[in-house]
Formats: C-alpha cells, sequence, structure tokens
C-alpha cells in the first residue's frame, strides 16, 4: 500500500535522513537511496514501512502490514514521528526574535524535530545512550533487538526483528547486554512502567515530564528528550545536553555553562524544542 502524505514546505528531508541515518538500529531500521524504512510493531501484528520525499510537497509512505484496519494509526504515528503537521512559520516567528535562531533558521527553514514510532523504543534508546556514545548506544540497541525482539515473518533486506514487546523487556536481565545493571533495571522499570500505564508515552496528555520522572533511572535530560521526539512537547528542551552547549558555546564564540543555556532558552519559549534541534544541527556542519 502507498500514502501520500502531505505536509506544509519547506521540508528539510536530508537533515531528517541524516538524523535517522546516524541512529538507525541493525536488523530494525535501513537508510538507503533516499529512504528511511524500517519494522514495526502494533497490536501484536508485524510489518514494515518505507518513506522518502516525492514531488509535491509530500512524503511517499509504502506499508507493508496484514491487518489493514491499522493503517489509519500508522499514518497518525507516522506523520508524528516525521512532524509533518508542525506550524514553521509560527514556530519560526517566535525563535526570530533571538539574532542567532533567526540565522540558523535561514541556513535550515526546514528543519523539523525527528519523532519515534513509539514512547518505549525511544525511552529504551534514549536510558542506552546515558553516558556513552551515540554509535555505543545503538550497537547495544541492535543488541537487544535481535536477543529479545520478535522476527519479521517476512524478512526484507536490513529488516529482520521487530522492537521487543514490554512484556518481554519488563522480565529480561538486560544487563546480560553489557550495561550497568542499574541501567538493566532502569530499562526493565520503563517496560513495566508502560505496562502499568498503557498512557504513558502517550502524546498531548498533560504531566507527561512529571510521571517520567518518577521512574527509577529517569532523570530530566531523558525526560526532556522523551518529551521532546515522543510527546511531542514543542517546548521540551534537555538543558544540560552537552550537544547542545557545544553548540551554543561554538556559535557564540565562548564558553558555556548548563545554567547560561538554560536562561538562554527562556527567549525561544513556547518552542525551545525546535530551538534545540537547530542548535544539534548546527553540529553537524562544524565536524
Amino acid at each position: 500500500m502507498r500514502v501520500l502524505l502531505a505536509y506544509r514546505p519547506p521540508y528539510d528531508w536530508s537533515a531528517m535522513l541524516q538524523f535517522l541515518s546516524a541512529r538507525a538500529v541493525a536488523g530494525m531500521e535501513v537508510v538507503a537511496d533516499g529512504v528511511y524504512s524500517r519494522s514495526i510493531g502494533l497490536n501484536g501484528v508485524h510489518g514494515t514501512f518505507s518513506i522518502g520525499p516525492v514531488g509535491g510537497d509530500a512524503l511517499e509512505l509504502t506499508l507493508d502490514f496484514p491487518d489493514a484496519s491499522a493503517v489509519p494509526e500508522i499514518v497518525a504515528r507516522v506523520r508524528r514521528m516525521f512532524d509533518l503537521d508542525a506550524d514553521l512559520p509560527s514556530i519560526h516567528r517566535q525563535l526570530k526574535r533571538d539574532p542567532l535562531m533567526e540565522r540558523l533558521i535561514a541556513e535550515r527553514p526546514g528543519l523539523r524535530v525527528p519523532g519515534a514510532w513509539n514512547g518505549l523504543e525511544l525511552a529504551i534508546r534514549a536510558v542506552l545512550g546515558q553516558q556513552i556514545t551515540v554509535g555505543v548506544a545503538i550497537r547495544l540497541a541492535g543488541k537487544l533487538v535481535a536477543q529479545y525482539g520478535a522476527p519479521l515473518l517476512s524478512p526484507r533486506a536490513g529488516l529482520s526483528h521487530v522492537f521487543p514487546e514490554p512484556t518481554v523487556l519488563a522480565q529480561a536481565d538486560l544487563a546480560t547486554l553489557g550495561m550497568p545493571k542499574s541501567r538493566g533495571r532502569t530499562l526493565s522499570g520503563v517496560a513495566q512502567a508502560l505496562l502499568d500505564d498503557s498512557l504513558l508515552f502517550a502524546p498531548g496528555r498533560e504531566g507527561g515530564v512529571a510521571r517520567l520522572l518518577a521512574l527509577h533511572g529517569i532523570g530530566d535530560w531523558t525526560a526532556q528528550y522523551i518529551a521532546l521526539r515522543q510527546l511531542r512537547e514543542p517546548d521540551a528542551f534537555p538543558s544540560g545536553d552537552v550537544g547542545l552547549i557545544k553548540a551554543l558555546a561554538a556559535l557564540e564564540g565562548g564558553p558555556v555553562t548548563a545554567r547560561e543555556l538554560l536562561l538562554r532558552a527562556e527567549a525561544w519559549r513556547p518552542c525551545r524544542g525546535y530551538a534545540a534541534q537547530l542548535l544539534w544541527t548546527s553540529l553537524s556542519r562544524m565536524d
């Protein structure tokens, strides 16, 4: 099945693809020839989708999923994942009050905030990434998917497994993957928390960050990161993020502390998440 997903231009597909490619988990995600593909699971049913740009201000979603009744839910998730409904003109009007943001927007006017297929996957990946490099975290995620994820009945090039179910992760000893035991307990605890509250990662639900912070091993950075990419809170802002601090310091030409970043970000409310994405993306041209 093919579905056209319209958006209001501009859309910086190259930046979105670069972000996803750098974090693609082996066996679950593939980026090739300008197209992102991945395995998905929904209500116990498994399949895959691919997405890439076509003419006419739209992305083309190619879906291979055996349950046709799930298509509306899949489309809604994909639209959130690729931030297709963002009101960039309104966001930019707010951010452009800061000359630095105005300059960054001029350089990448179609930049969106990448989302996630589901909240558990994003939370697990965020916890895996605590205090280690992106590359190491992605390798750990690949081991987790291969060991605990269900195999696809119809695998395709590069896609062999779906992300594990919360019932599996809640009972697994994830420290055996090669991480501190405390982090393994946090991962299992997050999965159990989702089993206890099926709306834990629901976008738009009030008090989402507070619920995340109440979980063992989830600090402010992780909660804000999940709020930005899964809960889709446009003002979420992981202020202690090393990349954000590094980006602002490089752009401003001097050292910046986490506190100074947070104070500077007050001018970016209520769109601090989009400011964060602009800062993160600016790092790619500095490398």
